[in-house]
């Protein structure tokens, strides 16, 4: 039976998107209308930020640059969008919002604070992290890691091991907040209050989990408030290319800047430097203001809509999802050890006799359908899903010519309908009953895999 609510709600969330009815080339020769199941790599723009950015631009000036009265409003909206996105994530008080290019340089900022603080410090991140938030770390601090259970999830009682054994040396817990490719959502409040028991502080990346549903970093007890958190504009509809990285004011005043040069300085001679304050001493540079100004219109087009509403629905799609690829024969899902776990919109699976590398292929050329497949940024987790022996990886690492393992993930947006989750569906049931056939059959484009392939439009 059709479920006429969500036929109403699906039909009004996919007109916030641009292009959702974008038809793309399929093997055959025709066209179809695309289906975007890549939505945790990037997601399409909403019609309002875009909208917003052509209001905009006309009053588009230097921000903290002159007296202008166009460079007055620039500067003015540049800085109430700072209490725009901590309300939207319910900063503390003493909170302030940092503007990044991404998630990345926003870990990036945060580990050269910490390391520029002073003293010998000890990270304790975990086996289930994005290497955006693995790999910056590792370049200043000593890591350790938290394990993973069978099922690919995050083991709380190994944190509290892992804090206990460190005995208070432990200065940071570095977590995701949503897997990038299992889509399991960690406890990040019961994960903060480990941390503070132990004299640590949390950073949580919030990259795949604030575009999905409501996040409040000051949530319940003070001992379960997140310290820190990073998310990016363009997983949650705002291209433009802007970041956040949200902390306490005075943890971040206590190092030099990242980046050096212009604003991010008080009165300056080759004598001295004299740091701004934070935010300010973090943004050297001219600020992107059009990205910030879309995150903004990001923000307002979620809050308006109901992020909840659209987290349940998100939900109810990977449920179906997750139940169909579960009926296929061959297919193997990384991980879902109960139909009610909890997890944001996103799974990622194998199917038996075809590459993880061709089965994207055949999904993308057959149907239309995007999928992204690898090792999504996550190599440790991933290889650690797989199994990977280090033996396996020695030789992966000096054998440029091997097909290194991967898997093939699917990711929704709020855009994405049942009827994309029904044609995914037959698609992946048409290529499980013969995968040997489509592995042969793409094989050559993945021998020679660049942007325009002879099935593919002019526009590349």
């Amino acid at each position: 039976m059709i479920d006429l609510n969500e036929v109403t709600f699906s039909s009004y969330l996919r007109s916030l998107v641009v292009g959702a009815n974008t038809q793309v080339p399929v093997a055959s020769g025709g066209y179809v209308i695309a289906t975007n199941f890549d939505n945790a790599a990037t997601t399409p723009p909403f019609c309002a930020v875009m909208d917003e950015i052509i209001a905009f631009a006309p009053w588009y000036s230097s921000v903290h640059r002159g007296k202008g009265y166009k460079s007055i409003v620039t500067s003015d909206i540049y800085e109430q969008a700072r209490q725009t996105v901590k309300q939207f994530v319910c900063a503390g008080a003493n909170d302030t919002a940092v503007f990044t290019k991404s998630t990345t340089e926003s870990i990036n900022l945060l580990a050269n604070v910490l390391a520029n603080d002073g003293g010998e410090k000890l990270i304790l991140a975990t086996d289930m992290e994005h290497l955006a938030n693995d790999l910056p770390w590792r370049r200043h601090f000593k890591v350790d890691y938290a394990c993973l259970d069978a099922f690919g999830r995050l083991s709380l009682k190994n944190v509290e091991d892992k804090l206990q054994q460190h005995k208070g040396k432990v200065a940071l817990v570095a977590v995701t907040g949503a897997s990038n490719v299992t889509g399991y959502i960690n406890p990040v409040h019961s994960i903060a209050r480990l941390a503070h028991k132990h004299g640590a502080k949390i950073f949580v990346d919030g990259a795949q989990l604030v575009p999905h549903m409501p996040f409040c970093m000051s949530k319940g007890q003070a001992t379960e408030c997140i310290d820190f958190l990073a998310f990016s504009a363009h997983k949650m509809y705002a291209p433009f290319g802007a970041g956040v990285l949200i902390g306490n004011s005075e943890d971040l005043l206590q190092a030099e800047p990242l980046l050096w040069g212009g604003g991010a300085v008080d009165l300056t001679s080759q004598q001295f430097i004299e740091w701004d304050a934070p935010p300010g001493r973090y943004e050297a540079g001219t600020p992107n203001v059009m990205g910030v100004v879309a995150l903004v219109a990001a923000i307002r087009t979620l809050e308006a809509n109901d992020l909840e509403m659209i987290h349940q629905y998100e939900s109810s799609l990977i449920s179906t999802v997750i139940a169909g690829l579960t009926d296929i024969s061959g297919i193997r899902l990384y991980s879902v050890p109960t139909c009610d776990d909890e997890r944001v919109s996103l799974i990622s699976f194998t199917m038996e006799g075809i590459d993880h590398g061709l089965l994207a292929q055949a999904l993308s050329q057959e149907a239309g359908i995007a999928v992204r497949n690898g090792l999504f940024c996550a190599h440790p987790y991933v290889e650690k899903l797989l199994k990977i022996s280090d033996e396996e990886l020695k030789y992966y690492h000096t054998h440029d010519d091997a097909s290194v393992p991967g898997l093939v993930r699917i990711s929704l947006g709020l855009y994405n309908t049942r009827q994309e989750v029904e044609l995914f569906l037959r698609t992946v049931r048409r290529i499980a009953a013969d995968p040997a056939f489509y592995a042969k059959k793409y094989q050559a484009s993945m021998r020679n895999d660049r942007c325009c392939n002879s099935w593919q439009s002019d526009f590349c």
